[in-house]
């Protein structure tokens, strides 16, 4: 085997065993994919809520659910990267903002 073969050979089983390093075991794959199908329920449970919740718009307070899905996003995206991670990416640092409450404007009646 030649020297640059060899290299290339050595150069190729590292990049193997570096990248295996990173990936999660079958089981946590399995664990973390069940937790996306039910980021993917909730996600789903939320939009039928936001959908009866628009019809019934004379609370004072209701639930943010545009927040909700951002943040569920947040959640999914960052599931998806520890699972398949890219290289030379930094991380984005925001926090999920966990304040589901939006005050509404009273509505002034028209007499």
């Amino acid at each position: 085997m030649s020297t640059t073969a060899f290299h290339c050979f050595l150069l190729l089983s590292l990049t193997i065993v570096q990248g295996s390093s990173y990936a999660a075991s079958a089981h946590e794959q399995e664990q973390l994919s069940l937790v996306q199908q039910q980021l993917d329920t909730i996600e789903r449970l939320a939009t039928r809520a936001a959908t009866a919740s628009a019809a019934e718009s004379v609370e004072r307070y209701r639930f943010d659910y545009p927040r909700l899905t951002q943040d569920l996003q947040r959640i999914r995206q960052g599931v998806q990267g520890y699972l398949s991670p890219s290289r030379a990416q930094p991380r984005d640092p925001a926090e999920l903002v966990g304040d589901y409450r939006l005050d509404t404007l009273p509505v002034e009646s028209s007499q």
